[in-house]
């Protein structure tokens, strides 16, 4: 009795990885964004408004 072949498991598989990456990718960026990115862009320009309001 031969064993069926598997069709299909490679393209599937394919699918799955780069759905999970890509979307791990976007939360990633996301995190990064919004608790390293921004904060750090804030107290930059509060320390010039600052320097500026004190040089002035």
């Amino acid at each position: 009795m031969p064993i069926a072949p598997i069709v299909g498991k490679l393209r599937k598989r394919l699918i799955t990885d780069l759905s999970i990456g890509l979307g791990l990718g976007f939360a990633g960026g996301y995190l990064f964004w919004y608790t390293v990115h921004l904060p750090s862009m804030k107290k930059r320009d509060d320390f010039y408004l600052k320097y500026e309001a004190n040089k002035a």
